[in-house]
This record gives C-alpha cells, structure tokens and sequence, in this order.
C-alpha cells in the first residue's frame, strides 16, 4: 500500500464516495489510514471518469496532501505554489502573535514561525523561504533561514552545465540564488545583462564550482555556444523583419539588451559570425540579409 507524503503530490487509490467527497487510501508512519478529498477540492476535469461503476476496476488519483484546520490529513486536487522540499516566493496573507501565514494556493494557508524568520515578516509582502515539516509538530512550515536548508553536498556540475536558478537576494558581489532547489550560487554583477528581481526564476550556466561547494554562474552561455546559439535568433529577427534589422555593431548596448537579452559581445561575435557565412550583409545603419538564395543556417 501507498505511503502517503505529507506535503507532497501522492498517487493514491480511490476506494469511495461519501456525501461529502471521496476517500483514498494510503498509509502514514506505517498504519493504514483512509484521507478524505472533500468535494469542494475535486477537479471534475482530471477525475477519473467511471468511479464507482465498475467495482473490477482499480481508480488512481493525483491528489496533495496537507493537514487541515483540525489537523487532520486531507487530499485535494489543487496545485499548491510549492510541496515540502522547495524553495519558494511566497507572499504572506496576515500575521498574528505565532508567526506569518502564507499564500501558497491552498485554503489553509502556509504558516511561517516567528522563530523561522530572519525579520519580521510583513503582510503583503513577499519572501524566499523553504517548505518543510516540523519534526515535532508534524506540521507543514516554512522558514526564510534558507541557508540552513542548502544542500552541503558538492554539487554535481562542470562549467557550462544549464541549470535552473531561483534569485534570492542581493550582495555586494551580485545576486545570491538557489540553484536547481537545492544548492547555492552567485550571479556576479558583471555577469547580468537584464533587469532580474528577487523570486525569478531563470535559466543560467555554470562557469565554475568553487572549492566550498558554491557555484558562480552566468545568464548567457559562454565560448562558442553562446554565439552558435545567438546567430540563429538573430537571423531569425532579420527574417521576421522583411529581411532587415535595424540594430549594427554601432547599436546602444541596453538597445540589444532591451530586444535580446543579450550582451553587446556576444551580439557583435553572432553578427560576425553570420557575415563571415556570408548571410548577412553589415552597413553602419543596418544588417540586411545577403541573398534569400543563401536564407539558410
């Protein structure tokens, strides 16, 4: 039988319906145990069509399971913001005198203990923090000490590896973020070429692994990918304008930035690039398509 993940997405066997929902079954901490799917927490949508009428048939459910007013386990087919184990942008809804609550799309909302905050948390704002379960509650919180929760691990990386970053705070060196859910990195100033806000998520590069296990990253790939990478979004805008794009070698940096996304230097190596295959022509004012009969990569 399934044992059932608090604060997780769980695949459970539906074994019947009630009045007021639908019960699935599962075991917690070894016991069996049936959790309630209230009615008003089933998309009607991804229910299985049948239920009930075959009792030969086995019915599954993807359902997250979290604890409700009364504490008690409950399922429901809503998507939560964030399970246990992540990182997470979350906005508090209100405060009291325990802690902050949290938006996290459930109807209970996510609590934040006063001694989990490195601040005091704020209604309407928003804040980084990690989802976990409290060991002697049995609770699902949230704390913003993230660094305790940051893997210790020596990351698995080599420099160029893409891999997904949550921003998290500001430094004199940059822009600390969380790395794939779980490992910490910068993104150093000289190494951000668009406006990026505490809670993005991005895709960045790997340019080295630090002897402490941290990582220094970039948003753009480095070397010849970059620019491999480049020169085909490039002749594709050139095309998508009738053949001509405005922007040359002698275009504002922020002007390519604010179109691409992408620094002055590796938009000059793509212009390049596609020149020297004779793709493109170059004037001081434009960059034209040389010959539609040579359009291609």
């Amino acid at each position: 039988m399934t044992e059932i993940l608090l604060g997780k997405t769980n695949h459970l066997r539906l074994v019947k319906q009630v009045d007021f929902g639908y019960y699935l079954e599962g075991t917690i901490r070894g016991n069996r145990t049936e959790v309630l799917l209230p009615a008003g927490e089933v998309d009607a949508e991804r229910f299985p069509a049948g239920f009930g009428t075959d009792e030969n048939t086995e019915y599954w459910l993807d359902v997250f399971i979290y604890l409700d007013q009364e504490e008690r386990a409950v399922a429901t087919m809503r998507k939560p913001l964030a399970e246990v184990g992540d990182f997470a942008f979350l906005e508090v809804a209100w405060v009291n005198n325990f802690g902050a609550f949290m938006h996290w799309g459930l109807q209970k909302d996510l609590f934040v203990p006063f001694r989990e905050q490195k601040m005091k948390m704020q209604k309407g704002r928003s804040y980084i923090v990690h989802l976990h379960i409290d060991p002697t509650t049995y609770r699902i919180v949230a704390s913003a000490k993230i660094e305790r929760y940051l893997s210790q691990e020596t990351p698995p990386y080599h420099a160029g590896d893409e891999v997904d970053i949550l921003i998290w705070q500001k430094t004199d060196l940059g822009l600390k973020v969380i790395v794939d859910n779980r490992f910490g990195g910068l993104l150093y100033d000289d190494q951000i070429f668009r406006q990026v806000r505490t809670g993005d998520r991005l895709k960045a590069y790997v340019t080295q692994v630090r002897p402490d296990g941290k990582l220094d990253l970039s948003l753009q790939a480095k070397g010849q990918k970059a620019v491999t990478d480049f020169s085909a979004t490039l002749l594709a805008h050139i095309r998508a304008n009738g053949g001509r794009s405005e922007l040359s070698d002698k275009s504002p940096a922020e002007e390519i930035y604010a179109l691409f996304g992408v620094s002055k230097k590796v938009f000059k190596k793509a212009v390049g690039d596609l020149y020297r295959r004779r793709l493109i022509t170059i004037t001081d004012e434009a960059l034209e398509l040389a010959d539609a009969k040579q359009d291609n990569l």
